[in-house]
């Protein structure tokens, strides 16, 4: 097969480079080299200098020099979408190649407190890591109430989903703040007059933890002590699941302020949720042990973490 000769011309011209035609596009927007020249942080005479070998390359004069004005040539104005897609392309390549860069393989296991993992907007952020992380292999493992912060600060789990706080030695990213309900027998006297009051509550027994548990968390989570100073009356219970709370829960042995998707996430038999005005709100995290946090797998999630939290953020 031969080339005609303009093609064979243009092949010993060499093609445009695409800072050629960046810069090229940045005449066409200002009309003036000088000003061209300033935005792209050269000087005038480099800048003339690559917008004339861009012509040499194509064999067109681009650009009318008749006036004060730098206005384009037919042929300019011709050629401008071409050049304007060719540097398109060009920085979807880069982008393209920068995401395959900072694509991650492997596996990563995620730790969820109970059900965590269905509560806003974490399925949001497991669709985002498998959209931008279709390499690696995400397991999930369900944690009780004793057993998660151990299990991270093991290295069992990468990172975890979970209500803070979190012992020392742990980092998290808050994700979303919601309320807290109490969670009372159904046939107790309180459950049909909520709202509630913390000083209603006052006598409720709050169904046991288990010594395993963190005294901090246990604390926040029996708001123990009670704004007024007074310490809670727990069950003789130790408990370190949600499940066992709600079976004692259900036979009248005591309440607990759980997170308010408790309401939709556990439905039980003899159990009834009611607001409570004075209850601090809570929040769920994501956490990883403090040296795992440029780790390629956990950098991975808590940029998904952070990529829809801000896209979930009002401006």
């Amino acid at each position: 097969m031969t080339q005609s000769g303009d093609s064979r011309e243009a092949h010993l011209r060499g093609d445009p480079s695409t800072h050629q035609l960046r810069l090229f596009l940045i005449l066409a927007e200002e009309l003036h080299f000088g000003q061209a020249a300033q935005r792209a942080f050269m000087t005038q005479p480099a800048f003339s200098q690559q917008i004339r070998a861009l012509e040499r390359r194509l064999g067109l004069t681009l650009v009318d020099r008749s006036t004060r004005t730098a206005g384009l040539t037919r042929a300019g104005q011709a050629l401008l979408p071409e050049a304007r897609g060719v540097v398109e392309a060009a920085d979807r390549l880069q982008q393209a190649a920068v995401a395959q860069k900072r694509a991650v393989s492997g596996r990563i296991v995620i730790g969820s407190l109970e059900a965590t993992t269905s509560i806003p907007p974490i399925p949001e952020i497991f669709d985002e890591l498998q959209a931008t992380q279709p390499g690696l292999t995400i397991e999930v493992l369900r944690m009780g109430f004793a057993d998660w912060a151990e299990a991270l600060l093991a290295g069992d789990v990468d990172v975890a989903f979970v209500f803070p706080p979190v012992p020392p030695g742990v980092q998290a990213h808050r994700l979303a703040t919601m309320d807290r309900v109490v969670c009372l027998h159904d046939r107790d006297p309180l459950a049909s007059q909520e709202p509630l009051s913390l000083e209603q509550l006052a006598d409720r027994p709050v169904v046991g933890w288990s010594p395993r548990i963190p005294k901090a968390w246990r604390d926040f989570w029996s708001v123990d002590p009670r704004p007024d100073g007074t310490p809670v009356r727990y069950t003789n219970h130790q408990t370190t699941e949600w499940e066992p709370a709600l079976t004692a829960i259900g036979l009248g042995e005591g309440i607990q302020f759980p997170p308010e998707p408790s309401r939709w996430l556990y439905q039980r038999h003899g159990v009834a949720y009611a607001d409570v005005t004075d209850l601090t709100p809570c929040w769920t995290a994501l956490a990883w042990r403090t040296q795992d946090r440029d780790k390629p797998t956990v950098t991975a999630l808590r940029t998904a973490a952070r990529t829809v939290t801000t896209r979930q953020t009002p401006t």
